[in-house]
């Protein structure tokens, strides 16, 4: 087992989950936790070096640029319509890059059985 793999998909799919728990409480404490799990899993990916890497590290960037100012706005302008909206968007975005993930999975998988 890769454990290296499995730290980079944990916070992959916990960014996911914690913006989706956003979504389900409007709370700014459950925003701040899904982008700062967001950058922590972007930082991962900067490391990574595989068939999909540019375009993980893309979508996760996306991520980060809707969950960060969706913070900004529901802290200082209160505007909870707009923080979803954005919220929705980095879900989005991280479910193209789960997505991508599980293609370079299998990828890695039928590589290997090759051999």
């Amino acid at each position: 087992m890769d454990w290296g793999k499995v730290i980079y998909i944990f916070f992959s799919l916990m960014s996911l989950t914690t913006t989706a728990g956003f979504l389900y409480y409007h709370d700014p404490l459950a925003l701040f936790l899904a982008a700062g799990v967001n950058i922590i899993s972007t930082i991962l990916k900067i490391g990574v070096r595989n068939l999909l890497s540019t375009e993980l590290l893309a979508s996760s960037l996306v991520a980060d640029l809707h969950l960060i100012p969706a913070f900004i706005v529901l802290t200082f302008s209160h505007n909870i319509e707009l923080a979803v909206a954005l919220a929705i968007g980095a879900v989005v975005a991280n479910i193209y890059s789960m997505a991508l993930s599980l293609i370079e999975s299998t990828k890695y998988k039928s590589d290997i059985s090759e051999y």
